[in-house]
């Protein structure tokens, strides 16, 4: 035998490889093929249950890296949670109506106008459900396990079903009503939109300054020659202009500048800065007047000599800009309508559908694109006189989040869903649900305070039907039992039965109604919003599905959805069963570019999931999500992803060691009892019960980037930095079977499986492949137990001792260093350390019952009395250390420097200590060298 063939006894090869790309799909093969998700879902029956409830993606498109970032978050809570004790079912969803789909068809050639209605939306069913495949397949190939073949789906008839029944049941409780009042109109779309659709940029709009003339000055301001000065952002509502809004409070005075025979009627405060922007010289102030005296002064129309405009006294004038009195144009703004409701105004809407001023504005307004009527209505200002001043003004300004297009504020009739009628219920049942971050309560809370009633219809065909008929006289009807029998049609049918069939074909048999003496009946032909959709699914599946519950213990999804989906979630859940739909909420940021832009096609600055996981594979994405903090918009680049492969690199290595080093340990056999471990063991067990509490800690409170820190923590400092730098000296040194050996080997063994069962949630695909070089029970680490929390007596007092001598250690290799930038010493093994200790120090060695000397990783030590430290000695609070190069030659065994190399006959190149175990592990040896 060669005496090399001894060396490094517990040292074996490890098969472990990477090559993700390749690895993860056999391996998801593999989970698929063994029922994996479904064996976990057993194992778990009867357990307290713990349902993510999925937030449904939009059906449309490939999926970029914040689906990544959404579906990943959402698998390590699944995971985590049927881990540790809870049973965890996780139902993917889709969302697949709405206006996209749409469009998509739309661009693909389909002429809408020569088909059915029916058949149209057969294109956009066919169309979603391609969607629907296409994303499942890039959100499996991601490592994300769930009910894959049976997720629910938007346009399922049984969803449907369930929808119009939560409409029936707001309808039943007085929550449903049509009414014309502005809402968010894309004229893009040619529909309304909801608040969630809509999002703003900024924009430069004309503003203008002019003068309506006073007619009745209520015997406050003088009929002659007195003008009320107005400002609008908005020239192109003028025709819409039914008054002018004031506030009640505010000082008014009537001015006269130098040169102009005009009075003009302004607020108090902004008569400076206003008398500056319109050149006035000047000013004599002849009057000043509270707001509240204004109310009901008329003034003319500017364009429509017929046309009287009201003062009003509303809330949400402001001295910010303008002049403090507000052109109030009731079919164009929220506000204006409101305060125009109030006094009894005319709601004039001279706008189309496409966004196009109607005959009703007047002949040279017709026909012209609103955007373009601002410079007509600024040219019939200044051609009338009443022009103070134009100007550009910056601001915030809404958009179409789906076309990009600007909108309009438009009263239509349309359907609503009235908020107001249960705010307070709304706004008690957030007080009952826990946020993480702690802020989206308030955000959400001031959302729902804050918002007006829900426009729920849509002018499209892609959706679900507003099950409401019209009597002969033009009443609406939504009884319960006409929408429970289309309820019942749609669940056997699906919805385009009521683009099929009519009206009398879709209501129950022998229905009458006082609105219909001759039994004539027609039908809503809008649709529904497609947040009232996704809405409803607290219905359409948790409480669906029996094996779900209602409410869900969570919903997961990005920022926006406070006024997306957990919005008309929580509307729809409180109107429906008085409880709100979730008992958590977690939100997350965006996904943003290296630079903190927001990634699109047009910049070029996209990510997709797929260029990553070609290159690296899905595990580089789902560490990275666990590195990052989800709670704020987060930066992505390919540079990210090539720092967090350095991270899985480590962690990857980290465990094969442990792996090659436990090849030869049996569990079973071969554990050593936490009480007979050795010092250094022990020390080591109670640090991986310490992080293995930490990252339980954090997976139950959903803390993904403090697990990835107490990993890298964990890996580096206690592990690659210390133990596994003294394993080395001890499973590849010692005897195959002795207790120092199998004390370490026993840690090493946990650590693995600990770590294996950890970071299952994070890196399945990984710790699969490591689960298969355990010698664990289960058939898959999905299938096992996070590890528990163990603790032993007297580990408080064990771990204190340690840490002080971490401390000590960390002045060793200072010194140490210091000799290797020298060139006194190369590696640490041909170091001699003299350790000059005080008596404190010199107990607390003597209590930690180890081999110090193996701990340092040096090949000498002498310990002596701190007052004998030499001048040369590096010194410390309570210790001096000096470092010589030890004396002797280099075992090639043990690697450290020994006076006894060769003493040995039969191995003439060990130390005695490995010639000892040589000659005991491999009698062998003996008789080849005795021959020689």
């Amino acid at each position: 035998m060669r005496i090399k063939d001894t060396l490094n006894l517990g040292k074996t090869k490890f098969p472990m490889r990477g090559n993700l790309p390749v690895r993860e799909v056999e391996r998801q093969q593999e989970w698929e093929e063994n029922k994996v998700y479904e064996k976990r879902q057993k194992l778990n029956e009867g357990k307290p249950s713990f349902i993510l409830h999925d937030g449904p993606p939009y059906a449309n498109g490939n999926i970029h890296m914040g689906h990544a970032l959404n579906k990943i978050s959402k698998d390590f809570i699944v995971r985590s949670k049927s881990m540790m004790g809870f049973r965890a079912p996780y139902v993917p969803g889709w969302d697949t109506h709405g206006l996209p789909i749409e469009q998509q068809l739309k661009k693909a050639g389909v002429d809408r106008k020569s088909m059915t209605v029916n058949e149209f939306r057969e294109k956009c069913r066919a169309y979603a459900l391609e969607q629907v495949d296409k994303q499942r397949t890039d959100f499996k190939r991601l490592g994300v396990t769930g009910e894959w073949d049976n997720p629910y789906v938007s346009l399922d008839p049984s969803f449907e079903a369930h929808e119009i029944r939560v409409f029936g049941k707001m309808a039943e409780k007085g929550l449903i009503y049509k009414g014309k009042k502005p809402v968010f109109w894309s004229w893009s779309s040619e529909s309304a939109l909801a608040e969630a659709e809509v999002e703003y940029h900024d924009v430069t709009s004309p503003s203008a300054f002019y003068g309506e003339k006073v007619i009745d000055g209520q015997g406050v301001l003088e009929d002659n020659n007195t003008y009320m000065v107005v400002w609008t952002t908005t020239p192109w509502t003028i025709p819409g202009s039914e008054g002018i809004t004031i506030d009640a409070n505010f000082d008014y005075v009537v001015v006269s500048p130098e040169g102009d025979q005009k009075k003009y009627v302004l607020a108090a405060e902004l008569l400076n800065q206003n008398a500056e922007l319109f050149g006035w010289k000047n000013v004599k102030v002849l009057q000043t007047v509270k707001g509240d005296q204004l109310e009901n002064v008329l003034a003319q129309h500017p364009f429509y000599p017929d046309r009287k405009l009201v003062t009003m006294l509303g809330d949400f004038v402001t001295l910010d800009a303008g002049t403090g009195l507000v052109h109030t144009a009731p079919g164009f703004g929220e506000d204006d309508f409101n305060v125009g409701q109030q006094y009894g105004l005319d709601i004039v809407v001279p706008v189309d559908d496409k966004g196009y001023l109607t005959a009703e504005a007047g002949a040279e307004f017709k026909g012209v694109f609103y955007d373009d009527a601002n410079q007509i209505a600024l040219d019939k200002l200044e051609k009338a006189g009443l022009l103070l001043k134009e100007m550009d003004y910056e601001h915030s300004y809404p958009f179409d989040w789906r076309t990009k297009k600007p909108i309009i504020f438009r009263a239509t009739p349309q359907w609503f869903a009235s908020v107001d009628k249960i705010r307070q219920q709304i706004l008690d049942q957030i007080d009952g649900v826990k946020f993480f971050p702690e802020w989206g309560q308030k955000r959400l809370y001031n959302m729902i305070k804050d918002r007006g009633d829900w426009v729920i219809s849509r002018q499209r065909v892609w959706g679900v039907p507003l099950p409401i008929f019209y009597g002969e006289d033009g009443t609406a009807i939504m009884e319960p039992e006409t929408i429970e029998h289309v309820a019942k049609l749609v669940a056997e049918h699906g919805s385009n039965i009521w683009f099929e069939k009519d009206a009398k074909d879709l209501l129950p048999k022998g229905f009458t109604s006082k609105h219909s003496p001759h039994g004539q009946f027609t039908k809503e032909s809008d649709i529904m919003d497609v947040w009232f959709d996704s809405g409803s699914s607290h219905q359409g599946v948790l409480a669906d599905r029996d094996y779900l519950t209602y409410p869900a213990d969570m919903y997961l999804e990005g920022s926006d959805q406070y006024r997306g989906w957990f919005n008309s979630s929580l509307i729809t859940s409180v109107a429906f069963s008085g409880q709100a739909p979730y008992k958590q909420v977690l939100s997350q940021g965006f996904t943003l570019d290296g630079k903190g832009r927001k990634m699109s096609k047009s910049l070029g600055n996209t990510i997709v999931p797929e260029k990553v996981i070609k290159q690296m594979g899905a595990e580089i994405i789902r560490l990275w999500v666990s590195s990052v903090d989800t709670s704020a918009d987060v930066r992505v680049s390919m540079g990210s992803f090539q720092q967090i492969s350095e991270s899985y690199r480590k962690i990857r290595n980290t465990i094969r060691f442990l792996l090659a080093n436990t090849t030869d340990f049996d569990p079973e056999t071969d554990r050593v009892p936490y009480q007979d471990l050795e010092s250094i063991d022990q020390y080591m067990q109670v640090k991986i019960n310490q992080f293995t509490k930490d990252v339980l800690d954090d997976y139950a409170t959903y803390r993904f980037m403090d697990i990835y820190k107490h990993l890298i923590n964990f890996l580096t400092i206690d592990l690659s930095a210390f133990y596994l730098d003294v394993a080395k000296d001890i499973v590849y040194i010692e005897a195959a079977n002795s207790h120092k050996r199998r004390s370490m080997q026993t840690v090493l063994y946990d650590v693995a499986v600990r770590l294996t069962k950890l970071l299952t949630p994070i890196i399945p695909h990984t710790t699969e492949e490591i689960w298969k070089y355990l010698k664990e029970p289960e058939e898959f680490a999905q299938l096992a137990d996070m590890p528990t929390v163990d603790h032993y007596d007297g580990e408080a007092k064990l771990v204190e001792n340690w840490d002080k001598f971490m401390q000590i250690r960390s002045h060793v290799f200072k010194t140490l260093e210091e000799a290797r930038d020298q060139k006194l010493i190369g590696k640490s093994f041909e170091a001699h350390v003299d350790l000059y200790v005080t008596d404190s120090v010199r107990q607390l060695l003597d209590d930690l019952d180890t081999n110090v000397r193996q701990a340092l990783i040096v090949s000498g030590l002498g310990i002596e009395d701190f007052d004998d430290a030499p001048e040369t000695a590096d010194k410390f609070d309570n210790v001096a250390v000096q470092v010589t190069h030890a004396t002797g030659e280099v075992c090639p065994r043990c690697r450290m420097v020994k006076n006894d190399v060769g003493q040995d006959k039969h191995f003439p190149e060990l130390c005695q200590s490995c010639a000892a175990i040589v000659a005991k592990n491999f009698p062998e040896a003996v008789q080849d060298g005795l021959e020689k």
